[in-house]
């Protein structure tokens, strides 16, 4: 349990109705300091051009050889459309590596990581790179927090103004990525802010158009991996209900001795199934076909212990008890407003096993937080990437439920790619792509960013990354947090 909870803990390392938000105007950053910036120089310190932007301030700088390294708040409105109408601070880490390189804006769509790491983009073009946390995941949150003021034109008005302020700064060109939610607020921005960024790179980003039809997922659930792997993990959900009582016991013993409580989602028992029922899903998300060999074979002659491990292994017994939600309400919140969220049958398990089933976001968010779903936010993002699409790839993985409902792209894109990852999790990136894709995706990548030689320019096979890898800045981490979440 101790370890569920660090890995709910951890930062994340990879997420008005759309209708009438995109005719919106965000407040500029003047507009929030009351002055105007001036054009830094080439000759000064990247520090002091960075502070010398009205509204930006210093929380620390990390040496890092061969970069400077920022973690710094910036003052944003809490309403991009009413900005006089108080203000917050965000925070935003800088990875600094030269002005004449290209900028990739990066968000994970939830906290930001204040330790130096490069995004896959950040290595393939040899860049600079800019982190931004995700509005109301604390401590970027406004106080009080106006729950309406989150949303998706809001948080993509953030990543504008940042732009804004920097690109006086990294004139060169950029790009915006993300893994997951990361993925979806970079498909986001470029759909309210289309002229900002020279290209996009979303990695695992759900797509989820219509939130009542979630038939993608049942028909993912019924074909992912190998008949034997489906069955073992299939029957371990199925058991861990039938042996409900003695290990909603051993749930009561851990809660009492850890201090975990209930009441958001409203029950013990409510939170054991919801653990349960992410069981398969999180298996698929975060593990590969060969780790199966570690889910119980005989599930009927298991121990009670090795159910319960195997399912606080990859569920997480932690994740919806108050101190599991509360970090990732805003995640919730949104997924019950504009995102969506899925459900999925469970056809292997007796309906008199199944007490809730899937339960929607309002369960996870605190009662006094109102929420109304805007059932066009997403089909306006979906419509304009069908149509509106340039310079926009997506890679998915081959195994991981979230692909279940990518984005598409229409005849009205340009020059943008829908890849997936064979045999890969939600992990995937361009690096796990078959070779044909992943030369051409690093290609389009280094055209994007202005930095493609004249030898990748007439033959995409031969791109590779410009930046040498770094087990340091370039370790892939995927952070076991909350499983129904992206």
């Amino acid at each position: 349990m101790r370890k569920a909870l660090r890995w709910l803990l951890a930062l994340a390392v990879l997420i008005g109705t759309a209708s009438t938000a995109g005719a919106a105007t965000a407040a500029s950053p003047e507009a929030i300091s009351g002055t105007r910036s001036s054009t830094s120089t080439a000759s000064s310190d990247i520090k002091d051009q960075l502070l010398a932007i009205p509204g930006m301030s210093l929380i620390q700088e990390k040496p890092y050889t061969g970069y400077r390294y920022f973690v710094l708040n910036y003052t944003q409105p809490i309403d991009h459309r009413h900005p006089s109408k108080g203000t917050f601070q965000q925070r935003i880490t800088v990875l600094h590596k030269d002005v004449s390189r290209p900028t990739v804006f990066f968000t994970s769509g939830y906290f930001v990581n204040t330790n130096p790491g490069r995004s896959e983009p950040t290595r393939i073009v040899d860049g600079n790179q800019v982190s931004l946390e995700y509005r109301f995941f604390t401590p970027s949150r406004p106080d009080p927090a106006n729950w309406s003021k989150l949303d998706i034109w809001q948080a993509a008005s953030d990543q504008h103004r940042v732009f804004t302020a920097l690109k006086k700064i990294y004139a060169k060109k950029w790009l915006s990525t993300g893994g997951s939610k990361g993925g979806m607020t970079a498909t986001y921005y470029e759909r309210f802010y289309p002229r900002d960024m020279d290209g996009v790179v979303a990695y695992v980003a759900p797509n989820d158009v219509v939130n009542k039809e979630d038939s993608a997922y049942d028909r993912f659930f019924a074909n992912v991996g190998t008949k034997e792997c489906r069955d073992r993990l299939n029957a371990v959900q199925r058991e861990a209900l039938v042996r409900r009582e003695p290990l909603e016991q051993r749930y009561t013993e851990v809660a009492a001795a850890e201090g975990f409580t209930f009441t958001t989602i409203g029950s013990l028992d409510r939170a054991y199934e919801a653990v349960v029922l992410d069981y398969v899903w999180g298996f698929w998300q975060y593990s590969l076909l060969a780790d199966c060999e570690s889910i119980p074979a005989d599930a009927k002659n298991a121990t009670d212990d090795d159910i319960w491990t195997s399912i606080d292994t990859i569920s997480g017994f932690v994740n919806y008890t108050d101190q599991g939600l509360e970090p990732y309400t805003p995640y919730y919140y949104q997924a019950g407003t504009q995102l969506g969220a899925p459900t999925i049958k469970f056809p292997h398990i007796e309906k008199k096993y199944i007490r809730y089933g899937y339960q929607p976001p309002r369960n996870f968010v605190p009662r006094d937080i109102s929420m109304k779903f805007q059932p066009r936010a997403m089909r306006d993002v979906d419509n304009w990437v069908q149509h509106r699409a340039q310079h926009m790839l997506f890679v998915y993985g081959q195994n991981d439920p979230w692909g279940a409902e990518p984005f598409r792209l229409g005849k009205g894109a340009k020059d943008s790619y829908v890849f997936t990852a064979p045999g890969l999790n939600h992990g995937a990136n361009v690096a796990g792509l078959v070779p044909e894709q992943k030369a051409l995706a690093t290609a389009r990548i280094l055209e994007w960013a202005g930095v493609a030689s004249t030898a990748v320019l007439s033959n995409p096979s031969a791109a590779k990354p410009l930046a040498t890898y770094d087990a340091r800045l370039d370790k892939r981490n995927i952070e076991r947090e909350p499983t129904l979440r992206p």
